[in-house]
């Protein structure tokens, strides 16, 4: 007890002396804040460094050598937060900003890979520049990458499951870089973008935080890159266009000469995804229409099959938009002998049975319709791409059990995106690539309000109104959509119908260009389709690009 008492006082004493010892330490001794900053800051995550990497492509016939940056930048979850934060992802030395000793106590942040090609020889600041990125929400950017514009593509058989690898990768000919810059970007938590810190999947997975998350992203971008006089594009695909749609007002002094939008859905209350569950919203049923009955032509389910698909389309639109919206508008109040009369019109356009539309009271989901229509050979019809089939799954099921499409390529990009990263890019080593940010936990805000609206949150998204605020406070802007007849994930004739229904002048709607595929969703899995794109993009482009 004795021994004990003197090693207390013993430790007392050396820890006076240590206190007494400091405080009559020189002032210079101190660490000054400087050095508490970088201190702080050696604190955060240090993401990998960037990997430069030069590469040739010929596109039309021209070489074009490019230099490839592979990296990252952190943007912060907040403006305020984000303006402390340096180009290397760390608090600035001056920003006072104090990090908890853990690191999930932190303020989110979030680390965006992106991958970014610069023509060789090119003027930076008349070259135009374009930010590309896939949907989801919650989809890595592999898709636009690997089989769009980026300088190699992956190789897959048009409108049927590809063997298992290897899978060709090729030189892509129809890539963007002889008009453009590109920077592909992953979505938070996707790719090699990781979400670090405190509630960070809450700072960012949600329609207007991932919004920020870009804005700041492109923000730092420019900035990096020197390139905030370029002429700059936004162009996104599936849920992307709902991004596109609330970046391109978001971005603040940032005039884009145009937005490109493929395969667009900006009011989900037009997705053929399980309207049933909103009744008394009829206008999925007939806006999905004429993509049903581009279906029922590419598989042969017609009675009396059209020679021409777009004459044939022109002809369902009429119908869908005149005595098909006008039954279903008048519910219960719609006579039974006008019910079956349009349901054999209904057959004839779709290859359903009459009794079935009867039964669904006129009124078929896009995931009804993918099950129905071949259900009698056992096969489920694509969704994103329904020129695709593939076994059913359960064939008592109601819907459609999974997307035959998305099995068909999803192995495909994910090699190729792997393989291209590390041998071609250099980057990635001992990181792991997420095609999605989908995992236990995982949840998307999707409350959104749009500008000079109050009282939505909670409804349906619908962000049309973002669009139309971007085209008028920037009436030079050009928008350009683009999509696939054989699509019922984002139909196009709903993505014609918002864009007819923006709230804008009506001059401002010549500032809209349209332009359809005969293929789906990712309409580039069609070379012929591909080279379409690229000269319906690049066009765009150089028609949009404003030089003096």
């Amino acid at each position: 007890m004795q021994i004990h008492k003197c090693v207390q006082t013993s430790f007392f004493c050396m820890m006076l002396a240590a206190l007494v010892a400091a405080q009559a330490a020189p002032a210079q001794d101190k660490p000054d804040a400087k050095k508490d900053a970088e201190t702080k800051s050696s604190s955060m995550p240090v993401p990998a460094p960037d990997s430069v990497t030069d590469g040739s492509v010929t596109v039309g016939g021209q070489a074009i050598a490019y230099r490839a940056v592979a990296g990252t930048l952190t943007v912060g979850s907040t403006d305020v937060q984000d303006a402390m934060l340096g180009l290397d992802g760390k608090y600035l030395p001056d920003s006072g900003m104090d990090l908890p000793a853990k690191p999930e106590d932190q303020e989110a942040t979030s680390r965006i890979f992106y991958a970014a090609y610069f023509r060789k020889g090119a003027a930076n600041n008349s070259r135009p520049i374009t930010f590309l990125y896939n949907g989801g929400p919650g989809s890595a950017t592999m898709y636009l990458h690997m089989g769009a514009f980026g300088p190699k593509r992956v190789v897959t058989p048009d409108g049927e499951h590809q063997e298992a690898a290897p899978y060709p990768l090729v030189e892509n000919q129809y890539s963007l870089l002889d008009v453009s810059d590109l920077v592909f970007i992953d979505a938070p938590g996707t790719g090699f973008s990781r979400v670090l810190g405190k509630d960070a999947g809450k700072a960012f997975w949600g329609t207007d935080e991932d919004a920020h998350a870009f804005d700041r992203f492109i923000r730092r971008f420019l900035t990096k890159y020197d390139r905030w006089n370029s002429p700059k594009y936004i162009f996104g695909e599936s849920y992307g266009t709902t991004r596109s749609a609330v970046l391109s007002r978001m971005l603040g002094g940032v005039d884009l000469n145009g937005v490109i939008l493929l395969s667009q859905i900006l009011s989900f209350d037009n997705s053929a995804d399980s309207p049933d569950g909103n009744p008394g919203t009829d206008q999925p049923y007939y806006l999905a229409l004429p993509s049903m009955a581009a279906t029922a032509w590419y598989h042969h389910r017609l009675a009396n099959q059209p020679a021409d698909l777009e004459a044939f389309l022109r002809t369902v639109e009429q119908f869908s938009l005149g005595e098909y919206a006008s039954a279903l508008l008048q519910g219960s109040e719609l006579p039974d002998d006008r019910k079956h009369t349009l349901a054999d019109k209904l057959q004839s356009y779709t290859g359903l049975p009459a009794a079935y539309w009867i039964k669904a009271n006129l009124r078929v989901s896009g995931g009804e319709f993918s099950k129905e229509l071949q259900a009698e050979s056992g096969l489920t019809t694509g969704r994103l791409d329904t020129r695709y089939e593939g076994p059913d799954f359960d064939p008592l099921s109601k819907d459609a059990d999974y997307d035959p499409f998305t099995n068909a390529i999803d192995a495909a990009y994910v090699t190729a995106i792997n393989q291209y990263a590390r041998d071609d890019l250099k980057y990635g080593e001992n990181q792991t690539y997420k095609p999605s940010a989908r995992q236990p936990g995982y949840h998307w805000n999707l409350a959104h309000v749009p500008p000079g609206i109050r009282g939505w949150e909670g409804a349906s998204v619908n962000v049309m109104p973002d669009l139309a605020a971007a085209m008028k406070r920037n009436p030079k802007m050009k928008v350009m959509l683009m999509g696939g007849y054989f699509d019922l994930g984002c139909t196009y004739f709903a993505a014609t119908y918002e864009m007819k229904h923006l709230p804008i002048p009506q001059k401002l709607e010549d500032n809209i260009s349209y332009h359809f595929f005969q293929t789906g969703h990712m309409v580039y899995v069609n070379e012929a389709a591909l080279k379409n794109l690229h000269d319906y993009t690049a066009d765009f482009i150089r028609s949009t690009e404003g030089k003096h």
